[in-house]
Protein backbone atom coordinates (compact mmCIF):
# COMPACT_ATOMS: atom_id res chain seq x y z
CA UNK A 1 0.00 0.00 0.00
CA UNK A 2 1.37 3.41 -0.99
CA UNK A 3 1.69 5.73 1.99
CA UNK A 4 3.52 8.56 0.25
CA UNK A 5 2.33 12.15 0.57
CA UNK A 6 -0.96 11.82 -1.31
CA UNK A 7 -1.24 15.52 -2.12
CA UNK A 8 -1.33 16.04 -5.87
CA UNK A 9 0.40 19.01 -7.48
CA UNK A 10 0.15 20.59 -10.89
CA UNK A 11 3.37 20.65 -12.94
CA UNK A 12 3.74 24.36 -12.15
CA UNK A 13 3.36 23.76 -8.41
CA UNK A 14 5.79 20.84 -8.59
CA UNK A 15 8.29 23.07 -10.38
CA UNK A 16 8.11 25.72 -7.66
CA UNK A 17 8.42 23.14 -4.87
CA UNK A 18 11.37 21.48 -6.67
CA UNK A 19 12.98 24.85 -7.54
CA UNK A 20 13.24 24.05 -11.25
CA UNK A 21 11.49 25.01 -14.50
CA UNK A 22 8.09 23.61 -15.53
CA UNK A 23 9.57 22.16 -18.71
CA UNK A 24 11.87 20.01 -16.54
CA UNK A 25 8.92 18.65 -14.59
CA UNK A 26 7.34 17.55 -17.85
CA UNK A 27 10.68 16.14 -18.94
CA UNK A 28 10.94 13.73 -16.00
CA UNK A 29 7.60 12.29 -17.09
CA UNK A 30 8.21 12.27 -20.84
CA UNK A 31 11.65 10.67 -20.48
CA UNK A 32 10.54 8.17 -17.80
CA UNK A 33 13.00 9.61 -15.29
CA UNK A 34 10.34 9.60 -12.59
CA UNK A 35 8.82 6.24 -11.55
CA UNK A 36 5.21 5.93 -12.75
CA UNK A 37 3.92 5.54 -9.19
CA UNK A 38 4.75 9.19 -8.53
CA UNK A 39 2.51 10.86 -11.11
CA UNK A 40 -0.79 10.57 -12.95
CA UNK A 41 -1.75 11.48 -16.51
CA UNK A 42 -5.50 12.14 -16.66
CA UNK A 43 -7.79 11.28 -19.60
CA UNK A 44 -7.77 14.96 -20.60
CA UNK A 45 -3.94 14.70 -20.73
CA UNK A 46 -3.42 16.99 -17.74
CA UNK A 47 -0.71 15.86 -15.37
CA UNK A 48 -0.59 15.68 -11.60
CA UNK A 49 2.33 14.64 -9.43
CA UNK A 50 2.43 13.31 -5.89
CA UNK A 51 4.16 15.81 -3.61
CA UNK A 52 6.88 13.29 -2.73
CA UNK A 53 7.90 13.18 -6.39
CA UNK A 54 9.44 16.62 -5.93
CA UNK A 55 12.26 15.11 -3.88
CA UNK A 56 13.44 13.06 -6.84
CA UNK A 57 12.82 15.88 -9.32
CA UNK A 58 14.89 18.28 -7.24
CA UNK A 59 17.64 15.71 -6.76
CA UNK A 60 17.83 14.76 -10.43
CA UNK A 61 18.40 18.30 -11.69
CA UNK A 62 20.33 19.87 -8.83
CA UNK A 63 22.78 16.97 -8.60
CA UNK A 64 23.50 17.04 -12.33
CA UNK A 65 26.86 18.76 -11.88
CA UNK A 66 28.11 16.13 -9.46
CA UNK A 67 26.56 12.88 -10.69
CA UNK A 68 26.00 11.25 -14.04
CA UNK A 69 22.47 10.61 -15.29
CA UNK A 70 22.99 6.89 -14.70
CA UNK A 71 24.02 7.45 -11.07
CA UNK A 72 21.03 9.72 -10.42
CA UNK A 73 18.59 7.28 -12.02
CA UNK A 74 19.99 4.40 -10.01
CA UNK A 75 19.61 6.37 -6.76
CA UNK A 76 15.98 7.16 -7.62
CA UNK A 77 15.30 3.50 -8.39
CA UNK A 78 16.78 2.40 -5.06
CA UNK A 79 15.08 5.08 -2.98
CA UNK A 80 11.62 5.14 -4.58
CA UNK A 81 10.19 2.05 -2.79
CA UNK A 82 11.30 3.46 0.55
CA UNK A 83 9.85 6.91 -0.15
CA UNK A 84 6.52 5.32 -1.04
CA UNK A 85 6.40 3.32 2.19
CA UNK A 86 7.88 5.64 4.84
CA UNK A 87 5.43 7.44 7.15
CA UNK A 88 5.28 11.20 7.56
CA UNK A 89 8.21 10.98 10.02
CA UNK A 90 10.49 10.17 7.10
CA UNK A 91 12.25 13.51 7.55
CA UNK A 92 13.82 12.10 10.70
CA UNK A 93 15.19 9.04 8.91
CA UNK A 94 18.57 8.61 7.28
CA UNK A 95 18.38 8.89 3.50
CA UNK A 96 21.82 7.74 2.42
CA UNK A 97 22.08 5.70 -0.78
CA UNK A 98 25.30 3.72 -1.34
CA UNK A 99 26.38 2.66 -4.81
CA UNK A 100 29.71 0.82 -4.82
CA UNK A 101 32.21 3.64 -4.11
CA UNK A 102 29.56 6.36 -4.16
CA UNK A 103 27.46 7.66 -1.25
CA UNK A 104 24.45 9.88 -1.96
CA UNK A 105 22.49 11.71 0.73
CA UNK A 106 18.92 12.55 -0.31
CA UNK A 107 18.05 14.19 3.02
CA UNK A 108 18.85 17.78 1.92
CA UNK A 109 16.50 17.44 -1.06
CA UNK A 110 13.77 15.90 1.08
CA UNK A 111 14.02 18.71 3.65
CA UNK A 112 14.06 21.44 1.00
CA UNK A 113 10.93 20.02 -0.64
CA UNK A 114 9.24 19.69 2.76
CA UNK A 115 9.91 23.39 3.46
CA UNK A 116 8.60 24.46 0.06
CA UNK A 117 5.46 22.37 0.52
CA UNK A 118 4.86 24.05 3.87
CA UNK A 119 5.29 27.44 2.20
CA UNK A 120 2.86 26.44 -0.54
CA UNK A 121 0.32 25.45 2.12
CA UNK A 122 0.71 28.83 3.83
CA UNK A 123 0.32 30.64 0.51
CA UNK A 124 -2.85 28.72 -0.32
CA UNK A 125 -4.30 29.54 3.11
CA UNK A 126 -3.55 33.22 2.57
CA UNK A 127 -5.37 33.53 -0.75
CA UNK A 128 -9.12 33.73 -1.23
CA UNK A 129 -11.19 33.57 -4.43
CA UNK A 130 -14.68 34.87 -3.72
CA UNK A 131 -17.12 35.89 -6.49
CA UNK A 132 -18.31 38.67 -4.18
CA UNK A 133 -14.80 40.15 -3.92
CA UNK A 134 -13.44 41.74 -7.10
CA UNK A 135 -15.36 39.24 -9.21
CA UNK A 136 -13.43 36.26 -7.90
CA UNK A 137 -9.97 37.72 -8.44
CA UNK A 138 -7.51 36.03 -6.02
CA UNK A 139 -7.00 38.39 -3.08
CA UNK A 140 -5.18 38.23 0.22
CA UNK A 141 -7.50 36.96 2.94
CA UNK A 142 -9.46 39.63 4.84
CA UNK A 143 -8.42 42.28 2.30
CA UNK A 144 -9.25 43.40 -1.23
CA UNK A 145 -5.60 43.34 -2.25
CA UNK A 146 -5.12 41.40 -5.53
CA UNK A 147 -2.47 38.72 -5.20
CA UNK A 148 -1.11 39.15 -8.69
CA UNK A 149 -0.71 42.91 -8.25
CA UNK A 150 1.50 42.36 -5.21
CA UNK A 151 3.47 39.66 -7.05
CA UNK A 152 3.94 41.93 -10.07
CA UNK A 153 5.23 44.73 -7.86
CA UNK A 154 7.82 42.44 -6.30
CA UNK A 155 8.80 41.04 -9.69
CA UNK A 156 9.28 44.61 -10.97
CA UNK A 157 11.79 45.22 -8.19
CA UNK A 158 9.77 47.70 -6.14
CA UNK A 159 11.09 48.09 -2.59
CA UNK A 160 9.13 46.18 0.01
CA UNK A 161 8.62 49.41 2.00
CA UNK A 162 6.90 51.01 -0.98
CA UNK A 163 4.65 47.97 -1.52
CA UNK A 164 3.64 47.88 2.14
CA UNK A 165 2.90 51.61 2.06
CA UNK A 166 0.62 51.09 -0.94
CA UNK A 167 -1.29 48.29 0.80
CA UNK A 168 -1.89 49.16 4.47
CA UNK A 169 -2.32 46.09 6.63
CA UNK A 170 -0.03 43.99 4.44
CA UNK A 171 3.13 42.51 5.94
CA UNK A 172 6.35 41.49 4.21
CA UNK A 173 5.57 37.84 4.93
CA UNK A 174 2.14 38.18 3.30
CA UNK A 175 3.65 39.88 0.26
CA UNK A 176 6.25 37.14 -0.18
CA UNK A 177 3.61 34.42 0.19
CA UNK A 178 1.45 36.21 -2.40
CA UNK A 179 4.39 36.15 -4.80
CA UNK A 180 4.98 32.47 -4.06
CA UNK A 181 1.30 31.70 -4.77
CA UNK A 182 1.37 33.67 -8.03
CA UNK A 183 4.44 31.75 -9.23
CA UNK A 184 2.83 28.41 -8.41
CA UNK A 185 -0.49 29.48 -9.95
CA UNK A 186 0.19 31.75 -12.91
CA UNK A 187 -2.85 33.69 -14.18
CA UNK A 188 -4.73 32.03 -17.01
CA UNK A 189 -5.28 33.53 -20.42
CA UNK A 190 -3.58 36.41 -22.17
CA UNK A 191 -2.98 39.65 -20.29
CA UNK A 192 -5.51 42.37 -20.98
CA UNK A 193 -4.54 45.05 -23.46
CA UNK A 194 -4.37 48.58 -22.15
CA UNK A 195 -6.65 50.88 -24.15
CA UNK A 196 -5.15 53.91 -22.41
CA UNK A 197 -1.68 54.63 -20.98
CA UNK A 198 -1.15 52.95 -17.60
CA UNK A 199 -1.13 55.09 -14.48
CA UNK A 200 2.12 57.01 -14.15
CA UNK A 201 2.98 56.74 -17.84
CA UNK A 202 4.73 59.77 -19.33
CA UNK A 203 3.78 60.98 -22.80
CA UNK A 204 7.02 62.23 -24.33
CA UNK A 205 5.50 63.59 -27.52
CA UNK A 206 2.08 64.41 -28.93
CA UNK A 207 3.35 65.02 -32.43
CA UNK A 208 1.36 63.27 -35.11
CA UNK A 209 3.04 61.69 -38.09
CA UNK A 210 1.59 63.15 -41.30
CA UNK A 211 -0.35 60.76 -43.49
CA UNK A 212 1.56 59.72 -46.54
CA UNK A 213 -0.06 60.98 -49.72
CA UNK A 214 -1.24 58.49 -52.24
CA UNK A 215 0.18 58.44 -55.78
CA UNK A 216 -2.94 59.93 -57.38
CA UNK A 217 -2.90 62.82 -54.87
CA UNK A 218 0.70 63.81 -55.62
CA UNK A 219 0.01 63.78 -59.37
CA UNK A 220 -2.51 66.63 -59.10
Amino acid sequence: MISMNSEMLTPTEAAVVSSIEVRDVNRVIDESILPKDFYRVNPDRTRRLFADACTFISFYFHAAKSLTAEQRLRAITVASPRLRQEPTSKLEKEWTIRQEFLTIDLAPFLKSVHQKLAELGEARALVVEDPEILGGTPVIRNTRVPVYDVAASLAAGLPMTRILAAYPGLTAEMANLAAFYATANPPRGRPREHLSPPAGALIVSNRRTPRRKRAHETAR
